[in-house]
């Protein structure tokens, strides 16, 4: 699936400075689409290796003091970065985007498909968790007011919107009155099964996993108080700005981890008890990777993570969105009730070759349309 396309394409992504689900999905792009360029608004080459395979396009932005590690310090300007960039070369453009790229401006004859992981978060179905107080939401209301305007004029630039699940369709209806199809996101599914002991003497017994970036919308403090209260040893993967309040509210069955590899990584999900979702995922890539190695997952049953999980088969749900809802749930829970192979064959429904295919498809389809 990787030969080389017969018309130009362009993938156009918000910023080049992070690992996650996001890049992992421009890098399965860029092995359907290998001679695609890459333009961005701002690109940290020393937090970004894994961009090294790509062409990459910047802005103006990229000159602008700081820019590359806190974009968001330049809000109204990172629209104009976006419309700055020149396709006019390209038969197609490929947004990749929960923010600003889908806000190009292409002419007639170059097409814009943009790949939505969800409308801009901070401005439409998270604002309050962003904005939690009056004081934060009257400081920021004239920026906030510009920018919702300047959102719903970019989002109606792109011909064609490919959301990455159902709950993110929904959102794009609600918040930006267009219609789109659904490609799951691709789940690098594992051939390695069998990974080192390494961390085994250092861990707690029967331990629950979050793997997550440390951000307030993610609500890891869910997981923590209910773990908290119930004795439960748990272990959260990942880094933020949340990570030094989530500490003050860890008790002593709480450990933090940072800087895993991926054989690491593959080693706690196997061995934990269940991967934790407290947040309403837009998908959920984590809890389909957890599946990949025959992990159950327990999630929020709202949103994407209702996806990527069967209930009573690969893992459970719990709602309300509180910490007594998953301390219901997490009392009843044994591992022992959900086969790994279920929850591998789960996974594979999300596989990259599958991607690759439904995408191949809807750009060819858009094209000859």
């Amino acid at each position: 699936m990787s030969k080389k396309s017969n018309f130009r394409i362009a993938l156009i992504y918000d910023r080049i400075n992070k690992w996650g689900g996001a890049e992992r999905v421009l890098l399965t792009l860029h092995e359907l689409f290998p001679d695609a360029p890459l333009y961005t608004a701002v690109h940290d080459k020393e937090s970004a290796s894994w961009a090294n395979v790509f062409n990459i396009h910047t802005s103006f932005l990229q000159k602008f003091p700081f820019a590359t590690k806190h974009h968001e310090w330049y809000p109204w300007l990172t629209p104009l970065a976006f419309e700055s960039f020149n396709f006019d070369s390209f038969d197609v453009v490929l947004s990749v985007t929960s923010a600003d790229a889908k806000g190009i401006i292409t002419k007639p004859h170059t097409k814009h498909i943009c790949y939505c992981f969800t409308p801009t978060r901070y401005l439409w179905s998270h604002y309050e968790t962003y904005f939690p107080d009056r004081l934060s939401r009257t400081f920021t209301r004239p920026i906030i007011s510009y920018l919702r305007k300047w959102d719903r004029i970019a989002a109606s630039r792109p011909d064609h919107y490919i959301a990455i699940s159902e709950t993110v369709k929904s959102r794009i209806k609600k918040y930006y009155h267009r219609d789109a199809e659904i490609i799951y996101p691709p789940v690098e599914i594992p051939k390695k099964t069998v990974f080192s002991d390494l961390k085994r003497q250092s861990l707690p017994k029967n331990y629950y996993l979050v793997v997550s970036r440390l951000v307030p919308y993610k609500r890891v403090d869910i997981a923590i108080k209910a773990c908290n209260e119930l004795g439960l040893p748990l272990l959260i993967v990942g880094t933020g700005s949340d990570e030094t309040r989530l500490r003050s509210l860890s008790g002593p069955h709480i450990q933090f981890i940072h800087n895993l590899t991926d054989d690491e990584l593959a080693w706690y999900y196997q061995h934990s008890q269940a991967l934790i979702l407290p947040q309403e995922e837009d998908f959920g890539l984590v809890s389909v990777e957890a599946q990949s190695y025959g992990t159950p997952v327990i999630t929020y049953q709202k949103g994407g993570g209702t996806e990527s999980v069967v209930r009573g088969k690969t893992g459970e749900f719990f709602y309300p969105q509180t910490k007594d809802a998953l301390k219901k749930t997490l009392k009843t829970f044994k591992k022992v009730n959900y086969r790994p192979e279920d929850c591998k064959r789960n996974a594979r429904e999300f596989n990259d070759e599958k991607f690759k295919t439904n995408m191949q498809l809807a750009i060819s389809k858009l094209i000859h349309s």
